[in-house]
C-alpha cells in the first residue's frame, strides 16, 4: 500500500515536470519564431520610403494619419473600409509641427511620479 502511493506520488511529480518542460519549450519556440518573423518583417521594410509620422484617432475605426512619402508628405484619414487623401504637406509645416511638438515634451522623474502615486 504505501509503496503504491509513492508510487503514484512520484508518476503525479514526473508528468507535472514533463508538462512544465513541454510548456517552457512552447514559450521559447513562440518566442523565437516572432523574433525571427520580426527580424525578416524589419528586414523587408528597411529599405522603404514611406513613414508613418503621426497618426491621430477621430473616431473608433478613423484616424488622421500623417505620412511621409520619399521627400513629400501627405495627410490621410484612414477608415475601416477607405483611405482619403486629405492633402500634401509641406516640409515647413512638418517642422513646425516637430518643434512644437518637441517643446512641449517635459521631462519627469519617475521616481517622483511613483512616490506621489504612492503616497495617495
Amino acid at each position: 500500500m504505501l509503496l503504491s502511493s509513492t508510487s503514484n506520488r512520484f508518476d503525479s511529480i514526473v508528468q507535472l515536470l514533463t508538462v512544465l518542460l513541454i510548456f517552457i519549450f512552447v514559450l521559447a519556440l513562440t518566442y523565437f519564431s516572432t523574433k525571427l518573423t520580426a527580424g525578416l518583417q524589419k528586414g523587408r521594410l528597411a529599405g522603404s520610403n514611406v513613414e508613418i509620422l503621426e497618426t491621430f484617432k477621430i473616431a473608433p475605426s478613423k484616424y488622421i494619419q500623417v505620412v511621409r512619402i520619399g521627400e513629400k508628405y501627405f495627410s490621410y484619414v484612414v477608415c475601416k473600409d477607405t483611405v482619403t487623401l486629405l492633402g500634401e504637406m509641406t516640409g515647413d509645416d512638418i517642422s513646425k509641427f516637430r518643434k512644437a511638438e518637441t517643446s512641449q515634451a517635459v521631462n519627469v522623474n519617475f521616481k517622483e511620479v511613483f512616490d506621489k502615486f504612492r503616497k495617495q
